[in-house]
Order: structure tokens, then sequence, then C-alpha cells
């Protein structure tokens, strides 16, 4: 399943998660789970080969404590954390899971994991 046909290099690949991976900390040095990381929700600042990115859509986004831990089970089906579609306790590394999807779409264009469903007539 392709997320949309482009093609940026391994080096443009990492210059973006590692920005990503950056504010993701920022966030959560601030107790900010964004819950919601993905391609729909980064906005590059121009068309150029140097533009920056901007997170956007803090809807699914809480603020928890250190130690807390969320039971909604928040997110998109294919950038989630196994313990989000579980339904188990989460913290903030959810948002791990999603950057390591997203580090994944980057390079390859393409989600590195097809859901199907069985459909009885």
């Amino acid at each position: 399943m392709n997320v949309r046909d482009f093609k940026i290099s391994e080096y443009r690949a990492s210059e973006l998660i590692g920005k990503i991976a950056r504010t993701v900390y920022y966030l959560h040095s601030y107790g900010i789970c964004h819950r919601d990381l993905k391609p729909e929700n980064i906005i590059m600042t121009d068309s150029s080969d140097q533009a920056d990115l901007r997170i956007l859509d803090f809807g699914l986004s809480k603020i928890i404590g250190p130690e807390d831990k969320m039971f909604e089970p928040f997110g998109t089906l294919h950038y989630a954390a196994p313990e989000l579609l579980l339904g188990t306790p989460y913290d903030k590394t959810v948002d791990l899971w999603s950057i390591g999807i997203l580090s994944y779409v980057f390079i390859t264009g393409c989600l590195p994991y097809t859901l199907f469903t069985k459909i009885n007539y």
C-alpha cells in the first residue's frame, strides 16, 4: 500500500525523522503525548528540499505526568503502537512507535504492515 508517490533520499529521511524525534522529545519533556503521529499530521513549511516541518493536529494529545498511564484507544490504526490497539495501559512511548513507522514510510514510501480483513458473503 503506497502512502504517497514520493521519493526522498535516506539522508533527507534521517533529517526529517531527527527533527520529528527532537520535537517529540520536547513535547514529552512537558508531559504532552501526541498519540496520532502520521504523515497527514506533518506539514512542510515550503516546497523546497530544505523545507522545515511542523507537527499538527493535537486533537488526540494528552498532558500526563511522568509515571501516569493512559487507557483511551486513540490514534490511527497503521501508526498506533500495539498497546494502544490491545487496550492495555500505555505511556508517552506510543509516540516512539509512530516515529518508527514514519521512518519506514519515509524511506520506502509504503506502510510496514498491511491489515487484511476476510469478508464472508
